[in-house]
């Protein structure tokens, strides 16, 4: 079940990378330091003899992502509102 859920999240994030792959971007930054970051939390894992986690990197990367594409959505919000 766990691992379904983030094959789903993972291709969802996909399909945000492909549609914002035009210009430089929230989501593509935020996959960027998502990737980053993965790879020192699984550096740090198998520092402390866990092994190196290479599912960690991709969650990582999935979840900075989303929080890309959430950035990107903030500015529009009040427009889809009807605020100016």
């Amino acid at each position: 079940m766990n691992t379904t859920i983030w094959i789903i999240l993972a291709v969802l994030a996909i399909i945000l990378l492909i549609s914002y792959f035009r210009s430089r971007n929230a989501v593509w930054g935020g996959f960027s330091i998502g990737v980053i970051i993965g790879i020192v939390v699984a550096i740090v894992f198998a520092l402390i003899g866990k092994g190196f986690q290479w599912p960690i990197i991709g969650k990582v990367a999935v979840v900075g992502t989303f929080l890309g594409f959430l950035s990107e959505l903030l500015p529009k919000i009040p427009g889809l509102l009807g605020k100016k």
